[in-house]
């Protein structure tokens, strides 16, 4: 499949550089697959879309100050963004400037790091003096929140911008936010569990790979970067419970919908365990089967990306689930929706 097929044209204008206030207050488009109506509603009205029993899943990861300036042992500068923990005290890591030599060693602020390898896609492995508590420490003390290159007006250089972070996050571990979450608010989490709906929560940190550009030219040849999964126990024995009983389960996200995929359908007829510290890499793009996944909460996404794929491939089979999601997105565009991460948001039913 071209990956020009998944290519479309935004006025810039539509590109959100701040979430709505309040948060629930963005608008939502309803999509209904079966009938391909479209229905404009606001973010605040999902408990009507949803019913007693339903269960909603989230992703937990918790954004940190992933992008870090360190300096290099020759006194020059050295941008260093943290994309993902390979063991205790080594990262994948990007490196913008000038560094060559394997060996070489940088410090920010009382944490010293040290090349020791480079990947062909261009990711570096770094080694770090420090690991734990005292690691943290220093990333919070140094860094800062690496929000999308299309976000032209943030006003704040806090160390973690607190309008790029859901307000469940609790797991540290993403270099961007899994954005689907950022339209809840403490007041529609309360009103969707007096209706009866069932929380869950699950952990994917969001890394490189979400946001990787594909360059593909057919997307069946894409590679997903891995990213880092955990989900306990007794998530898992409730999820798979509402499942059996055929209760809706509702994606939030597009990093939940990966991890419900590819972890929940081998525990459907086999006992649950704890998934901890686990690598995928699930690209999922139209022609994909959907096992688990009944309804998806999502954002409006980048041209050609794989997040586009996703949820074109869950609006229907091969073809008809991409010119589906075009014409929402033309519908979308002409009522002049807001997209990308702090923009309006999706609901697929």
């Amino acid at each position: 499949m071209k990956l020009s097929l998944f290519d479309y044209i935004l006025p810039k204008d539509l590109i959100a550089q701040k979430p709505a206030s309040p948060r629930d207050s963005s608008r939502l488009l309803v999509l209904r697959r079966k009938s391909k109506k479209i229905e404009h509603k606001h973010f605040y009205d999902l408990p009507k879309f949803l019913k007693q029993g339903d269960v909603l899943v989230f992703n937990d990861s918790k954004v940190f100050p992933a992008r870090l300036w360190a300096k290099k042992e020759t006194g020059g500068k050295l941008e260093v963004l943290l994309l993902g923990q390979k063991s205790t005290n080594i990262w994948e890591c990007l490196l913008g400037g000038k560094v060559r030599k394997i060996g070489s060693k940088f410090k920010i602020g009382k944490l010293e790091g040290r090349v020791i390898k480079k990947s062909p896609n261009g990711v570096w492995l770094i080694e770090f003096s420090l690991k734990g508590r005292s690691f943290w420490q220093q990333v919070f003390k140094h860094g800062v929140a690496p929000t999308p290159p299309y976000i032209k007006k943030l006003q704040k250089k806090d160390k973690v911008i607190k309008d790029y972070q859901t307000i469940y996050a609790k797991e540290i571990g993403s270099v961007a936010a899994p954005t689907a979450g950022l339209h809840f608010t403490k007041r529609l989490l309360k009103i969707l569990k007096k209706v009866g709906v069932q929380l869950e929560f699950v952990t994917l940190h969001v890394g490189y790979g979400t946001f990787q550009p594909v360059k593909a030219k057919n997307i069946e040849e894409y590679k997903m970067h891995p990213e880092l999964i955990e989900i306990k126990k007794e998530v898992i024995q409730r999820i798979k419970k509402a499942k059996k009983e055929k209760r809706r389960i509702i994606a939030v996200g597009t990093t939940t919908v990966r991890v419900l995929e590819t972890i929940m359908p081998r525990f459907l007829n086999h006992k649950p365990r704890a998934i901890d510290h686990k690598l995928i890499n699930t690209f999922i793009y139209p022609g994909y089967k959907y096992k688990f996944v009944d309804c998806l909460i999502t954002n409006f996404h980048l041209p050609k990306s794989t997040l586009l794929m996703l949820v074109s491939a869950f609006s229907g089979p091969k073809l008809t689930g991409l010119r589906l999601i075009k014409k929402a997105y033309l519908e979308a565009i002409e009522r002049k929706y807001r997209f990308y991460s702090f923009g309006d948001a999706m609901l697929i039913l």
